[in-house]
């Protein structure tokens, strides 16, 4: 057990409930990880915010990337046998589900549970994400453990985010590990690879990102 614990990696994956991807990602997850010794931590943070500090546009904010981006999630979770509705629109507002994954956990580390039932409720059935009522509901079911209005929960939401930019994260979904990041759905293979040894990392990892910028506009 000893030997086993030495070797366990903690992977903090940080995760906004407004990306399909994210969504896609996290269902990918335990057949990604199959049979490795982890530790998971699931981080909420405002994807927004991480934009509005890289001074970007999401992917639903710009003519021709949207409607891309909803095919290929489409098309990705028909390829992945996972169910995706879109939401009766995107983008929302997502604070509130953020705030209340957080106020789920005393240490604002919502569980798998709690991450995949504010999941489905975006991204399975079609209704609108953001419906009072339906939150309200929500609520009732995960029954969190402080009230998502507490100032000490949205002190930490705004804590996750500023930790994840500080970490190199530009986007959702990102995993951490080690000091190494990762990010998105199709970087779940080189996460896994990392994770098994691979020592491509040991050189090709810092060589790869070594290239010298060209231009700047």
């Amino acid at each position: 057990m000893a030997d086993q614990e030495a070797i366990m990696k903690t992977i903090t994956c940080y995760l906004d409930f407004i990306s399909p991807y994210a969504y896609l990602a996290f269902e990918s997850l335990p057949h990604s990880l199959m049979g490795l010794s982890h530790r998971m931590v699931y981080k909420p943070v405002l994807f927004a915010a991480m934009l509005k500090h890289h001074g970007q546009l999401g992917p639903a904010e710009v003519a021709g990337k949207r409607e891309w981006a909803y095919r290929q999630v489409v098309w990705q979770a028909k390829q992945l046998g996972v169910r995706l509705d879109m939401p009766q629109a995107h983008p929302f507002n997502p604070l509130a589900l953020l705030r209340l994954a957080i106020a789920c956990s005393a240490e604002g580390e919502p569980n798998r549970y709690v991450c995949d039932t504010l999941f489905k409720h975006v991204w399975q059935g079609g209704a609108a994400a953001d419906d009072p009522q339906r939150l309200q509901n929500l609520t009732q079911q995960l029954s969190p453990q402080r009230s998502v209005d507490a100032p000490e929960v949205k002190d930490q939401l705004k804590a996750n985010t500023q930790e994840a930019i500080a970490r190199g994260v530009f986007g959702v979904p990102t995993f951490c590990v080690d000091d190494k990041v990762f990010w998105g759905l199709d970087a779940l293979p080189m996460m896994r690879a990392y994770l098994d040894g691979d020592a491509w990392f040991d050189s090709a990892w810092d060589a790869a990102a070594s290239v010298r910028s060209g231009i700047k506009r």
